[in-house]
Parts: structure tokens; C-alpha cells; sequence
């Protein structure tokens, strides 16, 4: 066993001092050019041209003005005075193709200036035009 341990170390060794010397020979344009840089790797398309930029679909919103807020509300308070039975959250988002993050902001403005009734908890609040 003792001699398996000792060729193999033999072997590592002169390896590990045959890369160090193909290293060391070597410019550094030739090591940068057959490393992959970590960074463009990532962002650059296979053949060298940027990637294009995608739509924000997940993350923050963007700040929203009073205005934008109003006007968001303006549109809920319109549908749900459409629909007497009243319409959940999520149904609402649906017909004004909203982003279920700008739900909570609207629904609460509603409900704090008494344009919006709500009945029911969580995913079951049902909300009606006052």
C-alpha cells in the first residue's frame, strides 16, 4: 500500500510542477484569453452580443404618484360600480390587467376614503362600491 502511496504522490507532484511551469512560460494574454471571465460569461450571449433588456416582471414597482394611485382607483371603483355582486381582488386585477403588487396600495386608499365597501377576509374579501 505504502508503495501505491508514494507513486502517487510522485505523480501529483510532477503535475502539479508541470502546470506551474506551462504557467509561468505562458503570457498573461494567453491565461486571460483560456479563462472564461466570470462576469461577461454571465450577461453575454453565446456569441458576444449583450443580452436585451427584459421587462421588469418581478421586483419592486416603481414609485407610484398620488395621481397614479388616484387614477388606478378611479378605474377599481368604475368596474366593482359595474358589478353589484362585487369582485375579489384578484378578479379585479384581472379585468384592468394589473400586477397583483399594486392591488393592496389601491384597495387600501379605496377603503380609507370610503369610495370601496369590503366584505369577507383574506382572498375571499369581496369588494362593492359605496
Amino acid at each position: 500500500m505504502s508503495n501505491l502511496h508514494s507513486q502517487l504522490a510522485s505523480l501529483a507532484t510532477s503535475f502539479a510542477n508541470a502546470v506551474l511551469e506551462a504557467i509561468k512560460g505562458a503570457s498573461l494574454e494567453d491565461l486571460l484569453s483560456e479563462s472564461p471571465a466570470p462576469s461577461r460569461a454571465r450577461r453575454d450571449q453565446p456569441n458576444g452580443a449583450p443580452r436585451p433588456a427584459r421587462a421588469r416582471s418581478s421586483g419592486r414597482l416603481k414609485r407610484r404618484s398620488p395621481e397614479d394611485i388616484a387614477g388606478a382607483l378611479e378605474k377599481v371603483v368604475a368596474l366593482v360600480k359595474k358589478n353589484k355582486n362585487g369582485l375579489r381582488a384578484e378578479q379585479i386585477r384581472d379585468e384592468l390587467s394589473m400586477q397583483a403588487k399594486e392591488m393592496p396600495r389601491v384597495l387600501k386608499e379605496g377603503l380609507a376614503k370610503k369610495q370601496l365597501k369590503s366584505r369577507g377576509q383574506k382572498r375571499a374579501t369581496t369588494y362593492f362600491a359605496a
